[in-house]
């Protein structure tokens, strides 16, 4: 049951947009974000009580290898939404640093024009550790985020190359950036978040026109090699989406009215009404499969048996003198 600070909280996110409301949105994902045990109770009661309000927006997933431009796109394509009436939610993940665990977290600082929009809000935060390019709790800020009124949101991924592709489990069309002459036909062919993409953007494509146009074709064509596996629901009839490969200069402005036209096609063929309905389904299925298994791990850590026997265990592997999967599974059976 929400508490009355809570149901104050709730109300300031479904409120009328202003500073109170980016207040509301800040507070409710950063209690979503602790790891406190005090903070979840109350931040499972917020979210469901946001859930109802939520799924209204278009989830858009941007990746690409660091250099490629995301954030300059990203704002870019901000501040051409926003001009079209649209409310723009920018969700970036930072890389956290495997020595200290800080992120620098500079994504508002990058996009520095959007960030000021009344019709925009940008929420950086931490990947601590989290594989796949994005942050544990991108999916419940997404829900805020829609619950608020945002129409389109926006997942910036870590940028870390093949890796990334839980990014495309949790959102409605997956967008990846590539630069020209950035690889050969294997690094375009490899399996994983390249073939998951519904749009590939060569970006930067002024830099070097000619380049740009042989990235394209090159890309087009070992994408048709691969062929499409169904990310966007391919029925072979006139839901069938093929991955569309455009160019564009993010800093110049040239390209946007493509991309979104592509975006509109996306959602008008494989993105729209039971299509649509059902991937969410599936994602969300996933989504509860994601936190039982982390949910586990974390009171596997935590069971007093396990934390009695760990650190022997841990010596005896270090040691040579049991191998690790023996280890593991004697550490398992104390879990009950």
């Amino acid at each position: 049951m929400l508490t009355a600070a809570d149901q104050a909280l709730v109300d300031g996110v479904l409120g009328e947009s202003g500073a109170n409301q980016r207040r509301a949105i800040a507070k409710a994902i950063t209690l979503l974000e602790s790891t406190r045990p005090e903070h979840r109770a109350r931040a499972d009661e917020v979210l469901n009580a946001l859930l109802p309000a939520s799924g209204g927006s278009l989830r858009l997933g941007i990746s690409g290898v660091p250099g490629v431009g995301k954030s300059t796109f990203i704002e870019a394509l901000g501040l051409f939404l926003i001009e079209r009436g649209h409310r723009v939610a920018v969700l970036a993940v930072d890389p956290s640093s495997s020595i200290s665990g800080g992120s620098i977290l500079g994504d508002k600082t990058r996009m520095e024009r959007l960030s000021v929009q009344p019709q925009a809000y940008i929420r950086p935060s931490p990947a601590s550790g989290t594989l796949g390019g994005v942050a544990e709790k991108t999916r419940e800020s997404m829900r805020v985020c829609e619950a608020a009124g945002y129409d389109v949101v926006i997942v910036e991924t870590v940028g870390v190359g093949q890796s990334e592709t839980a990014v495309a489990a949790m959102t409605d069309l997956f967008v990846l950036l590539q630069l020209p002459n950035a690889g050969d036909d294997l690094q375009t062919i490899k399996r994983g978040v390249t073939e998951l993409a519904d749009i590939v953007l060569v970006n930067k494509a002024d830099l070097d026109a000619d380049a740009a146009t042989r990235a394209q074709a090159q890309i087009t064509s070992t994408l048709r090699l691969v062929g499409r596996r169904g990310r966007a629901p391919n029925d072979g009839g006139q839901g069938a989406w093929q991955p569309a490969v455009l160019q564009a200069s993010a800093l110049a402005g040239v390209g946007l009215d493509e991309f979104w036209q592509a975006v509109e096609r996306f959602r008008q063929t494989a993105g729209a009404g039971e299509r649509l309905a059902a991937r969410r389904h599936e994602q969300d299925q996933a989504w509860m499969w994601e936190r039982i298994d982390a949910g586990l791990k974390a009171r596997f850590r935590e069971h007093p048996a396990v934390r009695a026997a760990l650190p022997e265990c841990i010596e005896q592997v270090r040691a040579g003198r049991m191998a690790a999967s023996v280890a593991a599974r004697r550490l398992l059976d104390l879990f009950h």
